[in-house]
């Protein structure tokens, strides 16, 4: 089982993950990142709100897309990027880098 250090809103939280998936991580985070400024202005200092801000944004644009999305295949892959989305909200909830 591999480790990585990923940085999130300005904090580095170590997450584990099978071999091979550091890469894919990697660009979870970034996709975070995106959002994190607007995240922790609107959060005013509290690393639980601004993850939770960030997931929202995140949300609203696979909301976005599923709404404008043509086929049957989009909800199933909002469910899919759903599941990815809460393990990586379990894995820095429960990484020791979390006060």
């Amino acid at each position: 089982m591999g480790q990585i250090a990923l940085n999130v809103a300005g904090r580095e939280y170590q997450v584990g993950c099978r071999d091979g998936e550091e890469p894919k991580l990697r660009g979870l985070a970034t996709m975070l990142e995106r959002h994190a400024d607007a995240a922790q202005r609107a959060a005013r200092g509290s690393t639980e709100r601004t993850l939770l801000y960030i997931a929202l944004m995140i949300a609203d644009e696979l909301a976005d897309r599923e709404a404008s999305a043509a086929g049957g295949h989009s909800a199933a892959m909002l469910t899919q990027i759903a599941e990815r989305l809460e393990m990586v909200a379990s894995a820095l909830e429960e990484s020791p880098s979390n006060p």
